[in-house]
């Protein structure tokens, strides 16, 4: 399909992976950097984690240990924090940073924090959309139907507005994490700091992410404008 391989990915879609790669990059370069530098205090990630879910009053949301490195993530389903095996036991200041910032989502959905509901909400959907986009437009374009080709690009639309939405999860997350860390004294001084640039480093790969869901929506856009001028 010669209509998938112009212009529009060298104007929309590279720049937005380099932005993304570079991120990527950053993130994995902060994580490992801090990773080397341990807490004073000994804390581990678990530790720190299970100490402000308790703070918080969330002694229901249980701690698992996952497989692999930067795979943490707060399930709201079945009210588990899971830390990754590089911060479950680790007393790195990265760690401490990752598990506070994890713990940070669940405090948002014990809290209402509007965002996250929103952002929960539209999952199905955004599932639906990031599958069904792209096909449903390439046959739309294929088959002569316009009104098909637009509703793939309304799925991606959705994509998109998850990305946005994500954004503001994210970035009070970390507030969140690093407002305890630093009212806590769980980290002082550089390791704070650390701590800091580590999530900031985290929190800009979403942006990427937002770039590149941008950059192929005006892709996905732009051969379906030229397609239906034809």
């Amino acid at each position: 399909m010669p209509f998938l391989f112009d212009y529009s990915y060298l104007i929309f879609v590279v720049p937005a992976l380099l932005i993304a790669g570079m991120a990527q990059w950053n993130v994995k370069s902060a994580f490992s950097r801090y990773s080397r530098i341990n807490n004073y205090r000994g804390y581990t990630g678990y530790e720190i984690a299970r100490k402000i879910l308790d703070d918080n009053g969330l002694y229901q949301v249980r701690i698992e240990r996952v497989a692999g490195s930067l795979t943490d993530h707060f399930d709201p389903t079945k009210s588990v924090v899971r830390l990754s095996d590089t911060v479950y036991h680790s007393t790195s200041v990265a760690a401490i940073g990752v598990a506070a910032h994890e713990v940070g989502h669940a405090i948002q959905h014990n809290t209402g924090y509007l965002p996250i509901k929103i952002r929960s909400a539209i999952v199905p959907i955004t599932n639906i959309g990031s599958t069904l986009a792209w096909p449903l437009a390439i046959f739309g374009i294929i088959l002569g139907l316009e009104q098909l080709a637009m509703i793939g690009v309304w799925l991606f639309v959705i994509v998109v507005l998850f990305q946005l939405i994500t954004l503001p999860v994210e970035f009070n997350a970390s507030r969140r994490a690093l407002k305890t860390i630093r009212e806590e004294m769980i980290l002082e001084g550089e390791e704070y700091t650390g701590a800091k640039r580590m999530l900031t480093a985290a929190a800009l790969t979403y942006v990427a992410a937002l770039i590149v869901a941008i950059g192929n929506l005006l892709r996905l856009l732009s051969i379906v404008n030229r397609n239906n001028r034809r």
